[in-house]
């Protein structure tokens, strides 16, 4: 991959619609374990988002991994092990429940890095989220993809056994398989290494089942609402090192309505995401 092809990729765009229903919410709020919601009703709640435009692939489209093979916006050439690093999103109005929605996608950067763990290949994608015409939220969301045989940077996974002491109020949650695969439903993500502990282990080189990135960005958004209620302007994350399955997890919430440091804590207390959010 030369810098030429890499450049080539830029400015590559895809659009989606979809439609807000108050299903895809009700399941959500399933997942999360709510009787009431910690978000406003009527529109959709803050990062939820992700459950929409789902990948459209057919079943022969599929790669090994479960997700679509790379063409279109994602150029071919990359390398299959993918992982979501990151996002910055920005909220401007709600999302009514039942609206018209359309993402406009775009690469907006593509880098090439050799490290310790090999070649590396870094995607940022700019999302434009409009609803009923209106500019509703805008995202950029970083990907990171490596070679399948690349020297796994994968960090082992704590223990299952020690419980991670919950501190000033800090929620724990543990992601069980069940978790996982309601959220890969939801989302309709097929990658395996969420649910096919065989595959995780064997071939891409994990300790156990991987927690979604989003899932861990989507647990640490309802942390900060059930502490405060607040009204999200900006959210930004960051993925560390990743969670896994069975393993407990604390939520750490440092700050205030307005602005807030959030973490997400494996077994040995290892900050695992980093996350803000900033409030209206």
């Amino acid at each position: 991959m030369t810098e030429d092809v890499t450049a080539s990729w830029l400015g590559r765009t895809e659009a989606a619609e979809d439609i807000a229903n108050a299903s895809a919410i009700r399941g959500l709020a399933a997942l999360l374990d709510h009787d009431g919601a910690p978000w406003r009703s009527n529109v959709m709640p803050p990062l939820a988002h992700w459950l929409y435009f789902p990948p459209q692939a057919r079943q022969s489209e599929l790669g090994e991994d479960g997700h679509p093979k790379p063409g279109g916006l994602i150029p071919s050439s990359l390398f299959p092990r993918r992982m979501w690093a990151g996002s910055r999103v920005r909220f401007h109005e709600d999302i009514p429940l039942g609206a018209k929605m359309s993402r406009r996608s775009e690469v907006v950067n593509v880098a090439r890095k050799d490290g310790a763990s090999g070649p590396l290949v870094f995607v940022t994608l700019r999302h434009v989220v409009l609803s009923n015409g209106a500019l509703a939220l805008e995202e950029e969301q970083d990907l990171v993809y490596r070679p399948i045989n690349a020297t796994s940077p994968v960090h082992p996974a704590a223990p299952q056994s020690p419980s991670v002491e919950s501190a000033g109020g800090d929620r724990v949650v543990v992601p069980d398989a069940v978790m996982l695969f309601r959220f890969s439903a939801l989302t309709f993500n097929a990658h395996r290494i969420h649910y096919d502990r065989r595959y995780a282990i064997e071939r891409e080189g994990y300790p156990d089942l991987v927690v979604h990135g989003p899932l861990a960005a989507t647990l640490l958004m309802d942390a900060w609402l059930q502490r405060t209620a607040g009204q999200p302007a900006r959210f930004s994350f960051r993925a560390q090192r990743p969670l896994y399955v069975d393993r407990p997890v604390r939520l750490d919430v440092q700050g205030d309505a307005g602005m807030a440091r959030l973490t997400a804590l494996d077994a040995s207390g290892t900050a695992c995401m980093t996350a803000q959010v900033s409030a209206v």
